[in-house]
């Protein structure tokens, strides 16, 4: 399934819309690639040293920030995981910033951050091809508030803008 169509209101909670906002009704897969490719030309793009420094005191350095993506996209897939899979029981929140924290994200090298990144886009990608898309729409209990699979999978990709823009403008 290269293609489905974006959530319809009510499909996710509406702190999701200003993610949701940043993207278009596309091929998905052509979207998640193609993000791959712009992270990787912005972070080649400026050099070395620049990405474990943040813009702000409190801020997340462009390490973290790809750090950030990752746990997210992972928690997102195994949200949508979960709930094709019939899950019945609601799955919990997470504290972003105790993660990042947690990740130690400035101590790994980008080469091995792209890397992961992208392995985790490409098992995205190699997951959404195994389902049909009516499974898509099966709401399932996230951090207490309901939540489909299509919502989740185009959340990564609005998540991804979100954060990407923060990158180009910051940085």
């Amino acid at each position: 399934m290269n293609t489905f169509s974006l959530p319809k209101k009510g499909d996710f909670p509406t702190y999701y819309k200003t993610y949701l906002s940043k993207i278009s009704d596309e091929n998905f897969s052509g979207q998640i690639l193609r993000q791959v490719n712009e992270l990787r030309e912005f972070f080649q793009s400026k050099g070395t040293g620049w990405d474990s420094k943040a813009y702000g005191e409190g801020k997340w350095t462009p390490k973290e920030i790809l750090g950030h993506l990752l746990d997210t996209e992972r928690i997102m897939m195994f949200r949508a995981l979960c709930f094709v899979r019939g899950e019945q029981q609601a799955l919990p929140g997470f504290d972003q910033d105790q993660y990042v924290q947690n990740g130690k994200f400035n101590g790994v090298s980008i080469d091995l951050l792209f890397k992961d990144f992208e392995a985790q886009r490409n098992s995205l990608l190699t997951f959404i091809h195994t389902l049909d898309e009516s499974i898509l729409d099966i709401v399932g209990n996230a951090n207490g508030k309901p939540i489909t699979p299509r919502a989740l999978f185009w959340i990564i990709s609005g998540h991804f803008t979100h954060h990407f823009n923060i990158l180009k403008e910051r940085y």
